[in-house]
């Protein structure tokens, strides 16, 4: 059905027709102080004036352009007023009669501002009761601003002009202009597509410098809310960017293709950021308002590389088409982390132990819902790739290009992507063209290679098959890779697949296990001999695919895996450390180990761990199996043994220490007594201390929200911190804390603002999610299981994208882990027809559910 859902083979044909040269986009911002012009839905519009050039292979062709609108005034095709009541419909504008060679369109329209992230979003700081504006293209959503051909391949340049509110600054692709008035008129672009264009207006604050090199200067920007700018470490920002314009500018021999770069800290913003060209928007959340550790800083680093390197991958050279958005991701993720672990001076070396701890257990959990997919997905529609920005198409890419590194070598890598990038330089491309490229650099067929990682699904798993004789020396060595069944429903078959691993050996040498050996060498088929081991002693652990060269589950040998319990602490490196837990909760997940014996492996260790990454997702992945892999029964028990070791933690740590920081977190999330509970009571009330410890903003709210959760916490007493913290940040967390309560009227409230009404925006509608669902409060929220099956479809159809799938995963009953819960998920699935996407994520919430009887199951028989 055409409309907002353009297919792939719409977009070949309308690509094989057309040509784009220019756009210039008019747009009247003045009115957005007051919300814009009222259109009777309650969003306020814009005026948006359209021209753009375009070429037509063929005459008397007819095409489209793509337009999400309230009202369309005018259409103008080659001088010719075409009836827009006629022609404009169902978001789009049908183009008929078209001129062999050029043409001209002018599109006048009154377009709307949003508050769902999509489009032109308008947010009002309570703080100043200013509106700020910014934009969010990706994936389709440059047409709710102005009319456009919405698809990557059709690139063009962009010459936008806005008018805006007095005072006001206006961010674009091009370099800020001086405004003439309140008229702003930006140069036009280089070619690049609709979905990296980019407007943010609003009285912004900013810091500007310069990043100087080889005798060019690019200007660098920073901007956020002025509510937020005693809050903004510039310079540390700034520090970041220049170390990724160094280490990007070398790797890839490709100046950075862009007049300038901006960074924006933008409020409600749905995802981490966004790469519009010299325009990167970012979540302002990443402005940081109290004490974070330091995995916070790492983090944040990555986001600012990632969409760094997408100037050159994505925005200079671009995607054909939305099924190769894996490589655009991948790539960025790839060298973002890389740039962290090896370019001179930075704070992170230890990056792919945060890689290894987060993004691939994020790809190993997506990889095994029925709903995964080869890394080259099939995206036949806008559908398609809305539901597809997932843990395949970031992580578990991002990991096999990490093996396909170490499979053609880093400096090939680096040459066959420079090549790349002057052949490709502004244009379209397909994965073939990288490929090709490294075949021609490293010297290696890819094909095979790239059949087997990029157009499957699943996990291989890689076990050791040891022999010793009686003094303990290794007789045979060998490396076993298996391809288990992929999970029911899902497509495909299983395989097994190249490998290029290291296997590490380690022994215990003054309590510490370090290593001793590293075998590097390719694994391929069902059995690899590792001749190298042969007639050496036995070492304490052999860890296969060390320095997580691949993808791939990895178990441990019976010996190893014993040592590795008592002294899981004790590796040197903190990797080997990482990818310990990482297996240790792998097989948690799957039920090969009870999560009671996940939670004393981790209290055994984690005193030890170093990391702060790994102790925080330590802390996450504890308090997940503990509310959903423990058997219902001993569950209790299993969170007082948590909760009364977080809190020695919390003691023990240095004071103002990043540990101190996070086990205070991580008891504030968990605390059940009346004498823990009374704690958070006391610290927040300032009675009681814990030395070293801020109390700070942030924290404050943790100890609200709990204290909340758990009936300590009224109105009044949300009420009163909001009083101290009137920000938007503020009402967010109110907004969570309120529909924490345990009361049935705090539950219907929120369930109401979010399902039977549509006026939250986006942030607010998921802080209530996230407050609505408690962990503690499951017979609570039984009776909305009805609630949602009966509500979700017709939320799907109405709502936006981003909004619709906020509510259909975000109150999806997962914590009603039961039979009954299948059942009514398989009778809404047998009867509800949903839309693909729906049926997908359905699916996959379903998945949990199944995994988590699984666990329990495994947990109660230990």
């Amino acid at each position: 059905m055409p409309g907002t859902n353009l297919t792939r083979d719409e977009a070949q044909q309308r690509a094989r027709l057309l040509t784009v040269d220019a756009y210039e986009v008019e747009l009247d911002l003045s009115g957005a102080q007051e919300g814009g012009e009222a259109d009777g839905s309650g969003h306020g519009t814009f005026r948006s004036v359209t021209t753009v050039r375009f070429d037509s292979a063929e005459a008397g062709a007819d095409s489209f352009i793509d337009l999400v609108a309230p009202t369309v005034h005018e259409v103008l095709l080659n001088g010719e007023a075409l009836d827009a009541g006629e022609v404009f419909k169902d978001s789009r504008i049908a183009l008929t009669g078209l001129r062999a060679g050029r043409n001209e369109l002018r599109v006048v329209a009154d377009c709307a501002y949003t508050n769902t992230g999509e489009g032109l979003h308008r947010f009002v700081d309570p703080v100043d009761q200013q509106a700020y504006l910014y934009t969010q293209f990706e994936v389709p959503d440059a047409r709710r601003v102005y009319a456009s051909f919405e698809q990557p391949d059709l690139k063009a340049t962009f010459q936008f002009t806005v008018k805006a509110p007095e005072g006001w600054t206006v961010i674009s692709n091009s370099p800020t202009p001086e405004p003439t008035g309140t008229v702003w008129r930006f140069e036009p672009t280089p070619r690049i597509s609709t979905y990296i264009t980019a407007l943010i207006a609003g009285p912004y604050h900013s810091v500007h410098s310069t990043y100087e090199k080889d005798g060019r200067t690019v200007p660098l920007g920073i901007y956020c809310r002025p509510s937020l700018a005693e809050h903004l470490d510039a310079e540390e920002i700034f520090a970041v960017t220049r170390q990724g314009f160094d280490w990007f500018q070398e790797k890839f021999d490709y100046a950075y293709p862009f007049a300038k770069y901006d960074q924006l800290f933008v409020p409600e913003f749905n995802a981490g950021a966004m790469e519009n060209a010299g325009a990167v928007t970012i979540r302002d959340q990443y402005v940081f308002r109290s004490k974070v550790t330091d995995a916070a800083y790492e983090v944040r680093a990555e986001t600012i590389l990632h969409e760094l390197a997408h100037m050159w991958f994505g925005d200079l050279v671009t995607m054909e088409w939305w099924n190769d958005l894996w490589l655009n991701e991948s790539f960025a993720t790839y060298t973002s982390i890389a740039c962290q672990a090896y370019a001179p001076g930075s704070k992170w070396p230890h990056s792919w132990t945060t890689f290894a701890n987060s993004m691939k257990t994020w790809a190993y959990r997506q990889d095994q819902l029925p709903s995964t997919h080869p890394i080259m997905a099939e995206i036949n529609d806008l559908d398609d790739v809305l539901v597809n920005f997932d843990g395949i198409t970031y992580a578990k890419g991002a990991s096999v290009l990490k093996q396909l590194v170490a499979y053609v070598g880093m400096d090939e890598f680096f040459q066959g992507v420079q090549a790349y990038f002057k052949a490709h330089a502004y244009g379209n491309t397909r994965l073939s063209d990288l490929l090709g490229a490294l075949e021609e650099t490293s010297g290696r067929d890819l094909k095979t290679w790239s059949k087997k990682w990029l157009e499957t699904a699943g996990i291989n798993i890689l076990r050791p098959e040891i022999a010793v004789d009686a003094q303990g020396v290794i007789t045979s060595f060998a490396v076993k890779q298996e391809a288990p069944a992929l999970p029911a429903g899902a497509k495909g078959e299983p395989v097994l697949r190249p490998h290029r691993i290291a296997v590490g050996a380690y022994e215990l040498e003054g309590g510490k296990l370090v290593r001793t050996e590293r075998i590097e060498l390719d694994v391929d088929g069902e059995l690899t001999a590792v001749p190298q081991l042969v007639g050496k002693a036995r070492p304490a652990v052999i860890l296969l695919n060390d320095d997580d060269l691949s993808y791939a589950k990895v178990r441990l040998d019976e010996e190893s895996l014993k040592t590795v319990t008592e002294h899981l602490g004790d590796f040197t490196e903190s990797l080997p450390r990482a990818l310990s837990w990482a297996s240790a909760w792998d097989m948690t997940r799957d039920g090969e180990l009870a999560t009671r014996d996940y939670l004393s492996l981790v209290l055994s260790g984690i005193g030890k761990e170093s990391d702060i990454g790994v102790v925080q997702s330590l802390h996450r992945q504890v308090k997940l199996a503990l509310d959903l892999y423990a058997a219902p029964e001993w569950r209790e028990t299993g969170l007082a043994a948590w909760t009364a070791a977080a809190l020695e933690q919390l003691r023990a740590a240095e004071p103002g220490s990043d540990h101190q920081l996070a086990w205070a977190r991580a008891f504030a999330a968990s605390a059940r007594t009346d004498e823990q509970l009374d704690l958070l009571q006391g610290l927040l009330e300032g009675t009681e201390e814990v030395s070293g410890l801020a109390v700070d903003t942030e924290l404050r709210w943790a100890l609200v929200h709990r204290l909340a959760a758990t009936g300590r916490a009224d109105e009044k007493t949300i009420a009163a911190e909001l009083d101290r913290d009137k920000t938007s940040a503020g009402e967010r967390y109110a907004a969570s804390a309120r529909a924490a309560r345990p009361t049935a009227e705090a539950k219907d409230g929120a369930w109401a603002s979010v399902v039977e009404s549509d006026q939250l925006p986006n942030s607010l509608q998921e802080s209530v999610i996230g407050g609505f669902v408690q962990t503690d409060q499951r017979e609570l929220l039984a009776p909305y299981t009805a609630k949602y099956f009966a509500a979700v479809k017709d939320i799907w159809n109405s709502r936006s994208h981003e909004m619709a799938q906020q509510i259909a995963v975000g109150l999806y009953p997962a914590l009603q882990v039961s039979q009954e819960t299948l059942d009514a998920t398989d009778a809404w699935l047998a009867s509800a027809e949903p839309s693909a996407a729906l049926r997908r994520l359905m699916t996959e919430s379903r998945a949990g559910i199944e995994r988590a009887l699984k666990a329990q199951k495994a947990d109660a028989a230990a």
